[in-house]
């Protein structure tokens, strides 16, 4: 025997009907998303012929440094702690996703009633469903705003990775150029002594005076101080390389490379439309106001009637045999009409729409940034390569000019002074070069990473495998 009780009326219908046209009314007048409020120039300032790789490293031809971004990118614990609020806003898009289908519980239970004469048993089993109509699209809203926070988080996620990319190689070239200055800075060492000592050959034989001898060991002494100096910071580099590896400071391997590679060619940087599309923190900053724009859909739809459909079926029975001999089904339809609520969704719809245009003006900052970051490193580039071009024509001179006074003070043609200042330019002008060179380097780390797209990592596509597999299951 089934026994079926409905509570839907025909005037819930008519209220349903019209409750539904006037919330697809209010569906689309819904604002759509606005696009980012900045004028696009059409083309940078200048621009080069490679494409920009998305292991944009490897364009400086430096085997040494991809293989430390790809430790990095396999070990690095902000990363993967990244990485993890990845996994947790998926869950949670899936999580709000349920909500589109219905929901099925299933009941089962014994009791045992005994007294002084008489033992009873009742079995009792049941199914439960329930699901709400989404007549007006709020729960697709939910749903679409959790999906597109993400998609956003993903971004993220590219982006943290493109940026410990740009770390990695940045710590790598100053690490290199430290590395440089000490033997640089030994060679400078060995120079001054062997200065030192033709002068104080030159002091016993009575050619030169006390002070010469005074300020070249002064100059020794400044070149050893400049040694420790350098040994200091190159052990600062490697713990932070170290750490930007996921690994502990002073027990980890750090190449030993102490040559500066040769600046690439200028890459292709595109246009800025094309910038916007790539970069992985605009697209999270677009898909942030996505969800904004989905969430204030939401929330107008939440200011109409919600419908929802419960059906149970359930049995009971004095044995587990006849359990499954009578049931009782209910199927109910409820309705739930918004009356007075002192203007709390109003003020829900009020707050989403300046969330919406609060995250619009933000990614149009983003995208002013990001153009800005572009530009800023090509200014530095040229800079920086006419002030190389312009010390490397110094330092030829002041090699010459030291050359030249250090032999015509061996003839007693000029004083020493002048060759110490001669011979500190010159050794001034070696150490900036190395300094510069870096710099300029650095500064193209900072070019690359302005217009690097997603970098794609083995954990993100090993859960991409994972999730598929999952869906696939489910």
């Amino acid at each position: 025997m089934i026994i079926v009780t409905t509570r839907v009326h025909f005037w819930l219908l008519q209220i349903v009907a019209l409750t539904f046209l006037t919330g697809c009314a209010a569906r689309q007048e819904a604002p759509e998303v606005p696009q980012a409020p900045v004028e696009l120039p059409e083309a940078f300032t200048q621009t080069g012929m490679p494409a920009v790789s998305d292991r944009w490293w490897r364009a400086f031809d430096d085997p040494q440094l991809d293989q430390l971004v790809t430790r990095a990118l396999e070990g690095n614990l902000n990363l993967q702690a990244s990485f993890q609020r990845l996994r947790q806003a998926r869950a949670i898009a899936q999580r709000q996703g349920a909500s589109m289908f219905p929901s099925l519980d299933a009941t089962a239970g014994a009791q045992r009633q005994e007294s002084d004469t008489v033992s009873s048993d009742t079995f009792s089993a049941g199914l439960n469903a329930s699901y709400e109509l989404d007549l007006w699209g709020r729960v697709q809203s939910l749903t679409e705003a959790e999906e597109l926070r993400a998609s956003a988080t993903l971004s993220d996620y590219q982006a943290a990775a493109v940026s410990l990319s740009g770390e990695v190689a940045s710590a790598w070239f100053q690490l290199v150029e430290q590395r440089a200055q000490y033997a640089l800075a030994q060679s400078q060492l060995e120079t001054n002594q062997n200065v030192l000592k033709v002068i104080e050959s030159r002091f016993a034989m009575g050619q030169g005076g006390s002070a010469d001898v005074l300020r070249q060991r002064q100059l020794v002494s400044v070149s050893r101080e400049r040694l420790t100096s350098i040994e200091t910071e190159i052990l600062v580099l490697e713990h932070q390389l170290a750490v930007l590896l996921g690994k502990s400071p002073g027990r980890t391997d750090v190449p030993t490379s102490d040559s500066l590679p040769q600046l690439p060619a200028l890459p292709d940087t595109g246009v800025p439309s094309t910038l916007i599309q790539r970069r992985p923190d605009l697209q999270q900053a677009w898909r942030i106001v996505r969800a904004a724009d989905q969430d204030l859909a939401a929330a107008i739809s939440n200011r109409f009637p919600r419908v929802s459909i419960e059906a149970s079926a359930s049995s009971q029975a004095d044995s587990a045999g006849d359990l499954f001999d009578d049931w009782l089904a209910t199927l109910a339809g409820n309705l739930i009409v918004p009356l007075v609520d002192g203007g709390e969704r109003r003020a829900e719809v009020r707050r989403s729409e300046a969330l919406l245009d609060e995250q619009v003006q933000a990614y149009g900052q983003a995208v002013l940034t990001a153009i800005r970051e572009v530009e800023d490193s090509l200014v530095r580039e040229q800079q920086q390569r006419r002030r190389l071009d312009s010390l490397e024509d110094r330092i030829r001179l002041a090699d010459t000019t030291y050359r030249q006074l250090r032999n015509q003070y061996l003839n007693g043609a000029v004083s020493y002074l002048e060759v110490l200042t001669a011979l500190q330019d010159k050794q001034d002008l070696q150490r900036t070069i190395l300094t510069t060179r870096q710099q300029l380097l650095t500064t193209r780390v900072g070019l690359y990473r302005a217009l690097a797209g997603p970098i794609a990592t083995k954990e993100s596509q090993d859960n991409r495998h994972t999730e598929t597999a999952e869906n696939t299951d489910s």
